[in-house]
């Protein structure tokens, strides 16, 4: 028998696996894939245990439990001054990666051209190419990682159907401005080009930075799928549940979508969400400095390293760079990174099309004080 030639040749086991695999081989001290080493709040693990005992482990409905999503439109209208129609806007996904993949299978037909800004999370260009698109990948620039608008005004043609925006982003932890959100709904003003906006790391923001969300301004709004994560926001990556807001047009396309993927996301979890989002509101307000402090332990301890980087803006990641240390290829410096410190980074290149010179590498910050001193301490030995 000869079996179908691969739809993704260049397409292996994530970086993320990888890393986090050699990792517990190695037994190093793991800051490469992105998960805290805690638990969320005590007070939501608590609801899910009362949802189970209470019988809710069936079905949810396809687009959310109704609890949740209208919680999540109070929320994104506390949060962004943004009303949403939520029986018709908010669709609960297993997660934001299903969310991303559902947006762009709901609307990439073959031939289309997908814009989106490398270095990229590494699930944009597969779910493209799965659906016949064309990713279109633009370089951000070498000096804190912005959008070059130029470039994306001349990368536009008759062909583009979507943007890829990625605020807070991973992996460089920069966040984009007021400006940028502006010039990007100036350059799709007029036009059919929808933008699918990956906010996951929306409220962890550092330096008195602001979130400029996609929901903030409305000619972008109109056109936009907006994905979110519960993982990142309360410390539960686990769980896998994240949601969509769009448009009706567009929440129909993608519901359609979602129905033959995942159907729906956990009952439990998600009524658990509900509860402690209507409860807690406070949570997403709390997370900037809870998340700084993180950063700011591991960067003070790893000035005394021969590593250098400007502090992240944003998310739980710091990109921080080694070329005073070794020659290596990224690709091959995290491999002896943890042979001999025994810790896990993940490298930039490997969210590139074509990746520039660079000597960069990704650590996670999200990890209990100890974790991170531990892992400081290590690096600043090499």
């Amino acid at each position: 028998m000869q079996y179908p030639e691969t739809k993704l040749p260049g397409v292996g086991t994530t970086i993320f696996a990888q890393m986090s695999a050699l990792a517990q081989a190695h037994q190093a001290i793991n800051l490469s894939q992105g998960f805290p080493d805690f638990d969320g709040p005590e007070a939501l693990l608590s609801r899910v245990d009362h949802h189970i005992r209470a019988g809710a482990n069936q079905y949810a409905p396809m687009n959310g439990v109704p609890a949740l999503c209208e919680a999540i439109g109070v929320k994104v209208e506390r949060c962004y001054g943004r009303r949403v129609e939520v029986a018709d806007e908010v669709t609960v996904t297993a997660g934001a990666t299903e969310a991303l993949f559902a947006a762009i299978a709901a609307v990439v037909r073959p031939g289309d051209e997908v814009i989106l800004f490398d270095p990229a999370y590494d699930s944009y260009d597969p779910a493209i190419t799965l659906n016949g698109g064309q990713p279109v990948h633009l370089q951000l620039q070498p000096l804190g990682f912005a959008v070059n608008w130029d470039e994306v005004a001349q990368a536009i043609s008759p062909r583009t159907r979507m943007i890829i925006l990625n605020t807070p982003h991973n992996p460089t932890g920069q966040v984009m401005t007021a400006d940028d959100l502006q010039a990007l709904s100036d350059l799709v003003k007029g036009t059919d080009i929808l933008v699918l906006a990956d906010e996951v790391y929306e409220h962890i923001l550092f330096d008195g930075h602001r979130h400029q969300s996609v929901h903030r301004f409305p000619g972008l709004a109109e056109r936009s799928f907006v994905v979110s994560s519960f993982g990142k926001t309360y410390h539960t990556t686990g769980w896998k549940i994240g949601y969509c807001i769009a448009p009706a047009p567009l929440s129909a396309e993608l519901r359609k979508v979602h129905q033959y993927l995942t159907f729906s996301t956990s009952t439990p979890l998600q009524l658990a969400l509900a509860d402690y989002l209507s409860a807690n509101p406070e949570h997403d307000e709390a997370l900037p400095a809870f998340y700084q402090a993180k950063r700011d332990r591991f960067n003070s301890r790893m000035v005394e390293s021969r590593f250098s980087f400007t502090p992240a803006a944003g998310t739980y990641f710091q990109v921080m760079d080694y070329s005073a240390i070794s020659d290596l290829p990224d690709t091959e410096f995290v491999l002896w990174l943890i042979e001999h410190a025994g810790v896990a980074a993940i490298p930039l290149s490997v969210f590139c099309r074509q990746a520039p010179e660079m000597k960069l590498i990704r650590f996670c910050f999200a990890k209990n004080e100890t974790t991170l001193d531990q892992a400081a301490e290590r690096l600043c030995k090499i």
